[in-house]
């Protein structure tokens, strides 16, 4: 059985975030709240059962409630003409679309980007640089 796992050290964008008493947390406080955290998920499997719990308690780990800035299940429009669903929207900052153990994440990644998934992980990472660059310099 796989674990969950986290890693939050590429989220530069936290600490721009204000709490829900618009306080910013300390990086302390945040490494904290982020073990208490895996140490409370590093067991669950299952996205069906527990994904809303799950990204509720993900963002209360910098302070934020997740019914003042983000919505469960946002109806979008894919570039195919279909519907689909993101598990969670922030808008203008993030959002979450979560798989089971076992299921590939790649493809529901790649769709956040473009209409097709990359063919091979060489395109992916040079579209994503492409990408940083753009809006980076």
């Amino acid at each position: 059985m796989k674990r969950l796992t986290a890693d939050v050290s590429h989220l530069s964008w936290v600490s721009q975030i204000k709490n829900t008493n618009n306080m910013p947390l300390s990086w302390n406080e945040i490494k904290s709240r982020t073990i208490s955290f895996v140490n409370e998920w590093k067991e669950e499997t299952s996205e069906k059962a527990e994904a809303q719990t799950f990204q509720n308690e993900f963002l209360n780990i910098f302070g934020i409630s997740r019914r003042r800035v983000a919505s469960f299940e946002k109806k979008v429009t894919k570039q195919n003409k279909g519907t689909g669903f993101i598990d969670l929207f922030w808008k203008g900052m993030l959002l979450i679309e979560m798989k089971s153990t076992g299921k590939d994440l790649d493809k529901a990644v790649d769709l956040c980007y473009r209409p097709q998934a990359f063919s091979n992980e060489r395109n992916r990472i040079e579209f994503l640089f492409e990408l940083y660059e753009q809006y980076t310099m």
